[in-house]
């Protein structure tokens, strides 16, 4: 995309702009946030560009995918300020997360290959457990809240947001009123703060848990594992790209 401006040393901001499907506020937008390299000015005021212009922007809309608008912006306002190491920092970081995303998602099917199929009688069983009978008493080795958030590294208030989803049901201590998870509660808390770090929002996770409950194991989760794995590799992908147009980029600039 906007190979053809190339070929001239001066670029209007429309130029600039229709070779990359972009308004012209918007490359002004850029250039003023410091994305683009500060532009010419005729003696009439007017902002000229050149092919350096072109290089910088076709670099920024292609880290745009695998780094985010933010870190993107980031990385061309370090290479512009001339501060190479820390746009290579920032580039580390991105890679970093995306290497910890991945294992996220190793956790997760992890966790559910580890999870024991529940058999038909104890679903029946279960599901003939209404809100009172569970009240009857924690079941044996159940934890509360606290040692709960505490383990899986996030705040009771999360806990209770998650509960108010539908997503962990703990009951009732009957002596202290306290919420007491079991261990099913425990594993929907892991597999939704699992699958909460991998970017699914609570409606998201709803069903999933739902299904996991009915059925149990790994199946009823294959198609959003399978989603994630691609999404991953697109990043990864993407990052190749935008690493590609930022090293053309920075040959540019010499």
């Amino acid at each position: 995309m906007g190979q053809n401006l190339q070929t001239g040393e001066r670029l209007r901001p429309v130029d600039l702009a229709r070779g990359h499907g972009l308004s012209t506020q918007a490359v002004r937008n850029y250039e003023e946030a410091g994305i683009l390299p500060a532009a010419a000015r005729t003696p009439h005021g007017y902002r000229t560009y050149t092919s350096l212009h072109a290089a910088a922007l076709r670099a920024f809309l292609a880290l745009v995918p695998g780094h985010g608008h933010q870190t993107a912006a980031s990385i061309m306002r370090a290479v512009n300020e001339g501060a190479d190491e820390e746009a290579f920092r920032l580039l580390d970081e991105s890679h970093a997360q995306l290497l910890e995303d991945r294992r996220t998602l190793q956790a997760v099917e992890t966790a559910l290959r580890d999870l024991a199929p529940t058999t038909a009688p104890e679903r029946e069983a279960a599901a003939g457990r209404g809100a009172a009978g569970r009240a009857a008493g924690p079941a044996p080795g159940g934890t509360f809240i606290g040692p709960l958030a505490g383990k899986l590294g996030i705040r009771p208030a999360t806990l209770r947001k998650w509960e108010r989803a539908g997503l962990v049901r703990p009951s009732r201590d009957p002596h202290t009123g306290y919420r007491v998870y079991d261990e099913a509660d425990v594993r929907d808390a892991r597999l939704t703060h699992q699958l909460r770090r991998g970017g699914y929002l609570l409606e998201q996770i709803a069903p999933l848990i739902a299904r996991v409950r009915a059925a149990g194991g790994l199946e009823p989760l294959e198609a959003a594992l399978g989603d994630w794995h691609r999404r991953l590799s697109a990043r990864g992908r993407a990052m190749l790209t935008g690493a590609a147009e930022l090293e053309a980029y920075l040959r540019a600039r010499g």
